[in-house]
């Protein structure tokens, strides 16, 4: 008893802290201006500089960055607070409010190969590369259930692993009461959110040579679901935490990790094309050239490795896309393409083509052998 109490203590010190940062109408009134226009725009989520924390309460936000659940579930009840301070008529139309992260992360902006144990439970920065996208599906937060033998209405809270809640609570969906009345659940009063998963592996440019890229798991709620796609560059800021499983009561020790993210930024979309004058007007001197432009491009693809005219002018293609044909009897032909390449030469094409595409996928396809105690690569290819 006597350390719940203290752990509540410091919950709401760390909520009374929070809610002075926010509410900074004395000072220049940043995030006062924002929570007004997160309100004005309708929606649940304020992003919150790092560095603004750090220049008004550092102790604060080097507690936040380590011990990332507690403090994030304080930061999301002082928002609440401040909104409905606002506006109370719309802090009651939101079940939470939540708080996304920015700026300078330090040690903590990491790739999926340098996300170790030691992250686990901290505020983490991820960049990468989507390589999967799950389908958006509803989760259930809160049941409804009416009992007509008894004429009442009950309520349930589900949370889990994922959830910032320190205990999840039961998985068992309820269909009888405590008499063994059957249930009814009411779903048009019962609450869901948006939940899809997505994988991020690590940039093909910063991944070792010789080396499998890797991966993280990363879990998409409410507002976050359908931001990115594959093949999207993006940087992710969430928390860190393992998942753990057993059988039968037992466990190896060895635990799943994900990350559950609070804000997510696109990077290619930070990256755009810059031509100067002289670029352009060589640009057009080579256009105006008597040689085909089409087949001196292709030529200069990869132009260490000899022959293989087709493919060069294959990647060409997928580099410069298309336009999309719409044929007289209704169907559609795509304009862009993809290429599979098998072979030795693979590599070179594929690093030849990074310096071109903002979004490339590395994809590697391998077979193992039988070897009980190791496994080997017996054949692998490079999917661009």
């Amino acid at each position: 008893m006597a350390s719940d109490s203290v752990d509540d203590r410091e919950m709401r010190e760390a909520q009374r802290e929070y809610l002075d940062f926010l509410d900074d109408d004395q000072d220049q009134g940043v995030y006062q201006s924002k929570v007004r226009d997160m309100i004005s725009e309708n929606n649940n989520r304020l992003i919150v500089n790092i560095n603004d924390l750090r220049r008004r309460n550092e102790a604060r936000a080097a507690r936040l960055m380590t011990n990332a659940f507690e403090e994030l579930l304080a930061f999301q009840r002082a928002l609440k607070d401040l909104v409905a301070s606002v506006d109370a008529t719309y802090a009651k139309q939101y079940e939470e409010f939540f708080v996304g992260l920015e700026g300078s992360f330090g040690n903590k902006h990491v790739t999926p190969r340098t996300l170790t144990s030691r992250l686990l439970g901290s505020i983490v920065c991820v960049e990468g590369i989507v390589t999967k996208c799950s389908l958006v599906r509803p989760k259930v937060v809160r049941s409804v259930h009416y009992c007509p033998a008894t004429k009442k209405t009950m309520e349930r809270k589900y949370t889990d692993m994922t959830s910032l809640d320190a205990f999840p609570s039961s998985a068992i969906y309820p269909t009888k009461d405590e008499e063994n009345n059957p249930l009814e659940t009411e779903f048009g009063l019962s609450i869901y959110k948006d939940h899809q998963t997505i994988t991020v592996q690590e940039m093909p440019e910063k991944a070792p040579a010789g080396q499998l890229p890797r991966s993280v798991d990363i879990i998409l709620d409410n507002d976050l679901v359908d931001v990115v796609k594959p093949g999207d560059r993006v940087q992710v800021i969430g928390t860190y935490r393992c998942l753990p499983g057993k059988k039968g009561g037992y466990t190896s020790g060895a635990f799943r990790t994900i990350m559950i993210a609070c804000q997510v930024k696109q990077m290619s979309k930070e990256v755009s094309p810059y031509f100067s004058a002289d670029d352009v007007s060589k640009i057009k001197l080579f256009s105006k050239s008597k040689m085909d432009v089409f087949d001196q491009l292709s030529r200069s693809l990869a132009p260490s490795i000899h022959g293989h005219e087709y493919i060069k002018k294959a990647i060409l293609c997928m580099l410069l896309g298309g336009v999309e044909k719409v044929l007289e009897n209704g169907s559609r032909i795509r304009g862009d393409i993809n290429v599979l390449l098998i072979g030795t030469e693979t590599t070179e094409f594929l690093s030849f083509s990074l310096s071109f595409l903002l979004c490339l996928v590395l994809s590697l396809s391998f077979s193992l052998s039988n070897d009980n105690d190791y496994n080997y690569i017996i054949f692998s290819d490079i999917l661009i």
